[in-house]
């Protein structure tokens, strides 16, 4: 039956045409964001996903900050304790040439403490950001301890949280320490044995390299420092007060680079990780633009044919003129 107030066609055709227009508005919405999944009426579970991975990404850029800011402070402490151990060294060396007969003793102390004063120079500029893990001043409320360098961010099964930290007991790297002398690494006793007690296991001697301004000597304990007459067998003692003190040192700088070392692999898998879970996430959610453009020709093309239908089923009712003539 033909009619003039209901037309079929061009309502099937006009149904078809309001179909392809929304397949057309999600293509090119999918085209011009780059996203298969871009909210959660697209896809849910994978819109959920996303986001929490997304969010957990940029706790991670953090913790890259974050492990920056801790090599950063890692690497200012072991170049000042590097240079520390290169100076007492130069000290143990010109110990043993005070050991030499007929040495000026004397004009070996000079040396002696200006690399003393170099010592104090190192131990006070090696800091960064307010932070200073070789030296303590009478400021200073409490002695330095572990300290924590955020180092990872982890995310359990039960989707439970966690911040992970990276530690390093400053207490081993302190060189000097003006508040308790006994905390610091060159102005701590150090006992030893000298003259006749060398071998017998007991100590019969303590010395301390430097004391520091406004620090207070340790008790019982000699500044190692030479006078003209200072005997041999007291020149043998520092020499075995400064080796100890740069034994330890040279275990404190080892400890230091082992936690340099971490933190550098640490913050390369973390940038590893990020760009990993990135990809995951891209394969949930963004939109393959190959498919995508294909799909949207294929579309232009039914878009024009249902156009040409409806103009075609819109024309029939002008046909019924023809049967007034």
């Amino acid at each position: 039956m033909t009619s003039i107030l209901t037309n079929s066609s061009a309502m099937a055709a006009l149904s078809t045409l309001r179909s392809i227009s929304a397949d057309m508005e999600s293509t090119q919405g999918r085209i011009s964001s780059g996203l298969r999944v871009g909210d959660a009426s697209d896809n849910a579970a994978y819109w959920s996903i996303a986001t929490t991975m997304r969010s957990d990404n940029k706790a991670l850029s953090t913790v890259q900050d974050a492990l920056g800011l801790g090599a950063a402070k890692t690497d200012t402490a072991y170049t000042g304790l590097n240079a520390a151990i290169d100076v007492v060294s130069e000290i143990k060396a010109k110990l043993v040439a005070a050991r030499e007969p007929g040495v000026d003793k004397l004009k070996i102390n000079k040396e002696i403490t200006e690399l003393k004063n170099q010592l104090v120079s190192t131990a006070t500029s090696a800091s960064f950001s307010g932070e200073n893990w070789l030296y303590r001043d009478a400021g200073s409320a409490a002695a330095l301890g572990t300290k924590e360098m955020v180092g990872s961010f982890t995310r359990g099964a039960n989707g439970a949280v966690a911040v992970g930290v990276l530690e390093f007991d400053a207490s081993t790297s302190v060189l000097i320490d003006t508040v308790d002398s006994a905390n610091g690494q060159l102005t701590k006793a150090i006992s030893v044995e000298q003259g006749a007690a060398v071998g017998t296991g007991t100590a019969n001697a303590t010395y301390h390299l430097v004391l520091a301004s406004g620090g207070t000597a340790p008790t019982g304990s000699v500044l190692i420092a030479l006078a003209a007459a200072t005997p041999d067998a007291d020149v043998e003692g520092m020499i075995s007060a400064v080796d100890a003190m740069l034994t330890s040192l040279t275990d404190a700088a080892a400890t230091l680079g082992a936690t340099n070392t971490r933190i550098s692999m640490q913050d390369e898998f973390m940038a590893d990780l990020m760009d990993v879970i990135d990809k995951g996430v891209g394969r949930l959610v963004d939109a393959d633009m190959n498919e995508e453009s294909t799909r949207l020709k294929a579309l232009q093309t039914q878009q024009q044919l249902g156009i040409q239908a409806l103009s075609i089923a819109n024309s029939d009712s002008q046909n019924i003129l023809s049967l007034f003539r």
